[in-house]
């Protein structure tokens, strides 16, 4: 008979402070792969030969459409609230002179967030984008290394974005929120 302690024990959750301080103690390794979401420790996975591949070629891709007209942050934080910080694969983010080294960006700064999946896909769908949704990040790419398919989600609203198309064959793609920018996804897989 198996218990569910969802309903009946009262969760603690922390806050981003209080999940850096857990680093400057030594509670977390520097090392260690966790990100913060609502407020709960969520450990990552390992990054595969396949991950790491598609994140290399999607890093030139990606850093040369941006150039000088945005920021390619690579596997960062973003803070979307006091309780989650992800770690997305990528961030293209509004240029801001200090390049993000006095705070974190937030959900207001991005212009694109890149989950590579392969073992976190459900979770990067489930838990993930509704968060980047919820928190206003105006487009999202969830890239499934196993279906070799991206999913481009645009126009936030409630847990949810109101655009969504999968494609086995990307072309040139133009982001939303900065159409001075455009991709050629074409070889990515």
């Amino acid at each position: 008979m198996g218990v569910s302690a969802d309903n009946w024990i009262k969760r603690r959750q922390i806050s981003v402070d209080e999940y850096y301080r857990m680093g400057e103690v030594g509670l977390i390794a520097a090392d260690e792969r966790v990100e913060l979401i609502e407020g709960e420790i969520i450990d990552m996975a390992p990054i595969g030969s396949d991950h790491a591949g598609l994140v290399i070629r999607l890093t030139r891709l990606l850093a040369k459409a941006v150039d000088d007209k945005a920021i390619l942050s690579v596997q960062n934080p973003v803070r979307l609230s006091n309780r989650s910080e992800p770690e997305p694969d990528f961030a293209v983010l509004k240029v801001r002179e200090d390049d993000y080294r006095k705070q974190h960006p937030a959900a207001a700064d991005t212009l694109l967030i890149v989950e590579v999946s392969n073992t976190s896909e459900r979770f990067d769908r489930e838990i993930k984008l509704p968060l980047y949704a919820t928190h206003g990040v105006p487009e999202v790419w969830i890239i499934s290394i196993e279906q070799q398919s991206i999913t481009i989600c645009r126009s936030p609203g409630n847990y949810r974005y109101e655009q969504e198309q999968t494609t086995r064959s990307p072309g040139i793609v133009t982001l939303s929120a900065a159409p001075e920018i455009t991709v050629d996804l074409s070889t990515l897989f």
